[in-house]
């Protein structure tokens, strides 16, 4: 899984597989969600990021099994 924010945009783009990608879906005029050839989302591109999430504060969790 990737985490890549573009300050200059202001774009947060989360992929969480690295898979080909086929089509691309606008989840709203600010969202845009990636698919592979199975129909799994593979990244999800939010526009605007730092109003919309606490880009700023980032961390992250591993839970163990």
């Amino acid at each position: 899984m990737k985490l890549k924010y573009f300050k200059d945009t202001d774009i947060l783009y989360l992929e969480f597989k690295n898979s080909n990608i086929v089509e691309t879906r606008d989840l709203d005029e600010n969202t845009l969600l990636e698919l592979d050839d199975h129909g799994d989302i593979c990244a999800i591109t939010l526009e605007h990021a730092s109003k919309r999430t606490d880009i700023n504060n980032f961390s992250t969790e591993g839970i163990a099994a």
